[in-house]
């Protein structure tokens, strides 16, 4: 369903109160038409000097000149009548009508900014996604862009003028210094209306986990973003490019004072690696991870909940070499604390392979720092894994799953290495029984419970009938294990 011309592509929203829905939308604009593309009007614009910015008119000044409008053009084709697949009817298309639907054009608009003066520009990986045309027009100008590299685990995209010379690009500033509350300007092309300027504060950061893309790590403001902001500039005081917008929260569509931007200190190592290689090389540390709660915190005898906990040592990567285990709590990297599993990940895959991090952890609630060096994301995992599903559930008298043990036909059956010796496979779960809360499902493999090692079925019922209080799952699922709390 479209609200008017606003165009979402992305719903990842749980019910809100009164029956609303909570959408994360992506800025788009998109019309489907065969008409010609807006044409923008043309601001008078002068340049700022240099120095300290006294206004909000001083930041727009120096910085309009160099956000552009993104138009894009690609054929959509019509979904083919059922009555295609049937032979009479076929027979009789043949004659009397068409043979396929006919394509239609369907066209949308977002916003960029030039990065350097030969007309490279940055955007969302939404804006030009499946464009067969690209139009990137500022004031009376106009040039075709081209793809350089698409990233769509950031939502980014690198364009690249045709034949442009002497643009003005902007200066990059330093989101890690941006505070709470700090003046922040969005300069987009909301609705396709043309260029807009828009100020707020910037209301949290370090936003992730909000279920856009893979790799989030959102500056939140309530500067006002609507619908065709996407890859615009989100600036602060100085002129200087902090983020690019790219989605909103809203339970109408339209803008509700919460917007989300890629900081600038993330936009650039992506920048540098899509213009080098024409994609994404991320670092990667070898773990899966998970955030610790207080029910984890209590079962493994933390000392803390800030950190994220390692629940997996990937054999082959940079962290095994380094020394580092399963149950290791990690709080720092090159003394930045890692407040989540986002923030890890972001943290590790910015720092590029081959960098060399320190890291900071606790091992048995003892602190230790280790270098580690790290490598090159393996095709064959899509991210950093991070476990997940160590909420707590209050059991009765039986914890409402099944169990096996590992034959041959189970292994077969859930796809379970040979690498694994023992543990028991859950079978079952009884999807109204409380422990179905925990995350536990068919397929998983029990390794562990309480910290004891479960070889057999017997072992496995043995330490729960003994089990008093919290109990502690290790769980092998996928290719990584993660904990899992079940709390009496």
């Amino acid at each position: 369903m479209k609200p008017g011309k606003t165009k979402p592509l992305a719903l990842v929203g749980a019910g809100a109160a009164g029956g609303l829905l909570v959408a994360i939308m992506f800025f788009a604009v998109g019309q489907r038409s065969s008409a010609g593309g807006l044409l923008l009007p043309s601001p008078a614009l002068a340049h700022a000097a240099t120095g300290t910015l006294k206004s909000v008119a001083d930041v727009a000044e120096r910085t309009l000149p160099s956000v552009v409008n993104i138009s894009t053009t690609r054929k959509q084709h019509a979904s083919a009548s059922p009555f295609f697949h049937d032979p009479f009817f076929r027979e009789f298309f043949r004659h009397f009508g068409p043979r396929t639907p006919s394509p239609r054009m369907e066209r949308s608009l977002g916003s960029g900014v030039i990065i350097s003066s030969d007309g490279v520009v940055v955007t969302n990986n939404h804006v030009v996604k499946d464009a067969d045309k690209i139009r990137v027009t500022f004031g009376k100008r106009e040039f075709v862009g081209k793809v350089v590299g698409t990233d769509p685990k950031s939502d980014l995209a690198v364009l690249k003028l045709k034949g442009a010379r002497g643009l003005r690009a902007i200066n990059f500033g330093d989101s890690d210094k941006l505070r709470l509350g700090d003046m922040v300007v969005a300069i987009g092309n909301p609705f396709g209306v043309g260029q807009t300027v828009t100020m707020g504060i910037v209301s949290a950061k370090g936003r992730a986990n909000v279920g856009i893309v893979d790799y989030e790590d959102f500056i939140q403001t309530d500067a006002a973003i609507n619908p065709g902001n996407s890859g615009g500039a989100l600036i602060n005081m100085k002129g200087e490019l902090v983020g690019i917008n790219t989605a909103i929260l809203s339970r109408s569509g339209g803008y509700q004072g919460i917007g989300f931007a890629i900081p600038s200190n993330m936009v650039k190592p992506i920048i540098r690696s899509l213009l080098k290689k024409g994609r994404v090389v991320r670092g990667w540390l070898g773990v899966s991870i998970q955030e610790v709660n207080r029910d984890l915190k209590r079962a493994l005898g933390l000392h803390t909940t800030e950190g994220v906990l390692i629940s997996d040592v990937d054999r082959q990567g940079p962290a095994r070499r380094a020394g580092l285990r399963r149950g290791d709590l990690l709080v720092r990297l090159n003394g930045r604390k890692v407040t989540s599993t986002g923030r890890l990940r972001n943290l590790v895959a910015s720092a590029g392979v081959g960098a060399k991090v320190n890291l900071e952890y606790f091992r048995n609630n003892k602190p230790h720092t280790v270098q580690v060096k790290l490598a090159e994301l393996p095709a064959r995992l899509g991210g950093t894994r991070s476990g997940g599903g160590h909420g707590a559930v209050k059991p009765g008298k039986e914890l409402g799953l099944s169990v096996a043990p590992l034959t041959p036909a189970i292994r077969r059956k859930y796809n379970i290495p040979p690498r694994l010796k023992t543990g028991v496979v859950v079978t079952g779960v009884d999807p109204t029984g409380e422990t179905a809360r925990t995350g536990l499902r068919s397929g998983d493999v029990i390794l562990e419970v309480n910290r004891a090692r479960i070889d057999t079925v017997r072992r496995f019922s043995q330490i729960l009938r003994a089990a008093r209080g919290d109990i502690l799952f290790l769980v092998y699922r996928q290719g990584t294990t993660l904990y899992m709390i079940v709390d009496r």
